[in-house]
Protein backbone atom coordinates (compact mmCIF):
# COMPACT_ATOMS: atom_id res chain seq x y z
CA UNK A 1 0.00 0.00 0.00
CA UNK A 2 1.04 3.69 -0.65
CA UNK A 3 1.48 5.85 1.99
CA UNK A 4 2.79 9.50 2.45
CA UNK A 5 5.31 10.07 4.42
CA UNK A 6 5.92 13.72 5.91
CA UNK A 7 9.29 13.99 7.76
CA UNK A 8 9.65 17.41 9.82
CA UNK A 9 13.00 17.74 11.04
CA UNK A 10 14.51 20.05 13.99
CA UNK A 11 16.53 22.70 13.32
CA UNK A 12 19.22 20.81 15.77
CA UNK A 13 20.63 18.08 14.96
CA UNK A 14 19.93 19.42 11.07
CA UNK A 15 22.02 22.39 11.50
CA UNK A 16 24.93 20.73 12.92
CA UNK A 17 24.70 17.93 9.95
CA UNK A 18 24.93 20.45 7.36
CA UNK A 19 27.85 22.48 8.68
CA UNK A 20 29.87 19.29 9.11
CA UNK A 21 29.02 18.18 5.55
CA UNK A 22 27.05 15.12 6.54
CA UNK A 23 23.42 15.69 5.39
CA UNK A 24 23.61 14.80 2.34
CA UNK A 25 25.27 10.98 2.39
CA UNK A 26 22.92 10.86 5.57
CA UNK A 27 19.36 11.80 3.92
CA UNK A 28 21.12 10.06 0.22
CA UNK A 29 21.37 6.62 2.86
CA UNK A 30 18.46 6.85 3.87
CA UNK A 31 16.49 7.63 0.51
CA UNK A 32 18.33 4.16 -0.11
CA UNK A 33 17.22 2.44 2.22
CA UNK A 34 13.41 3.38 1.99
CA UNK A 35 13.37 4.11 -2.33
CA UNK A 36 10.52 5.97 -1.99
CA UNK A 37 8.29 6.36 -5.30
CA UNK A 38 8.51 10.21 -5.04
CA UNK A 39 10.81 12.62 -2.95
CA UNK A 40 10.47 16.41 -2.13
CA UNK A 41 12.08 18.41 0.30
CA UNK A 42 10.17 22.13 1.46
CA UNK A 43 9.32 23.92 4.62
CA UNK A 44 6.48 23.11 7.24
CA UNK A 45 5.69 25.11 10.17
CA UNK A 46 8.86 27.02 9.54
CA UNK A 47 10.70 23.37 9.80
CA UNK A 48 12.85 22.01 7.02
CA UNK A 49 10.64 19.04 5.76
CA UNK A 50 10.07 15.75 3.31
CA UNK A 51 7.59 14.37 1.69
CA UNK A 52 8.20 11.21 0.57
CA UNK A 53 5.43 8.49 -1.05
CA UNK A 54 6.99 5.13 0.07
CA UNK A 55 5.48 1.83 -0.63
CA UNK A 56 4.10 -0.27 2.94
CA UNK A 57 3.67 -3.81 2.19
CA UNK A 58 3.05 -4.46 5.90
CA UNK A 59 2.35 -2.75 9.08
CA UNK A 60 5.78 -4.03 10.10
CA UNK A 61 7.60 -2.22 7.84
CA UNK A 62 6.80 0.94 9.07
CA UNK A 63 9.65 0.98 11.83
CA UNK A 64 12.39 0.26 8.93
CA UNK A 65 10.90 3.59 7.19
CA UNK A 66 10.64 6.01 10.12
CA UNK A 67 13.66 5.14 12.16
CA UNK A 68 16.21 6.57 10.26
CA UNK A 69 14.48 9.79 10.50
CA UNK A 70 13.74 9.36 13.99
CA UNK A 71 17.42 8.37 15.13
CA UNK A 72 19.29 10.53 12.78
CA UNK A 73 17.03 13.52 12.97
CA UNK A 74 14.76 13.48 16.10
CA UNK A 75 12.57 14.12 13.21
CA UNK A 76 8.40 13.86 13.64
CA UNK A 77 7.17 11.23 11.04
CA UNK A 78 3.63 11.20 9.78
CA UNK A 79 2.16 8.30 7.54
CA UNK A 80 -1.14 8.76 5.64
CA UNK A 81 -2.92 6.21 3.84
CA UNK A 82 -2.95 6.99 -0.04
CA UNK A 83 -5.30 6.04 -2.53
CA UNK A 84 -5.85 6.08 -6.18
CA UNK A 85 -9.10 7.01 -7.79
CA UNK A 86 -9.68 3.36 -8.57
CA UNK A 87 -9.03 2.18 -4.79
CA UNK A 88 -11.87 5.19 -3.64
CA UNK A 89 -14.37 3.93 -6.63
CA UNK A 90 -13.57 0.30 -4.19
CA UNK A 91 -14.30 1.88 -0.91
CA UNK A 92 -18.17 1.51 -1.37
CA UNK A 93 -18.94 4.97 -0.11
CA UNK A 94 -22.44 4.71 -1.36
CA UNK A 95 -23.15 1.50 0.84
CA UNK A 96 -21.08 3.16 3.71
CA UNK A 97 -23.54 6.04 3.08
CA UNK A 98 -26.68 4.15 3.40
CA UNK A 99 -25.74 1.94 6.99
CA UNK A 100 -24.04 5.28 8.49
CA UNK A 101 -25.68 8.89 7.11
Amino acid sequence: MKMLLTVEFPHEPFNTLVRTGQVGELIGNIMDSIKPEAAYFTEQNGFRCGVFVVEVAEPWSVPAIAEPFFLNFKANCQFRILMTPDDLQRAGLAELGRRWG
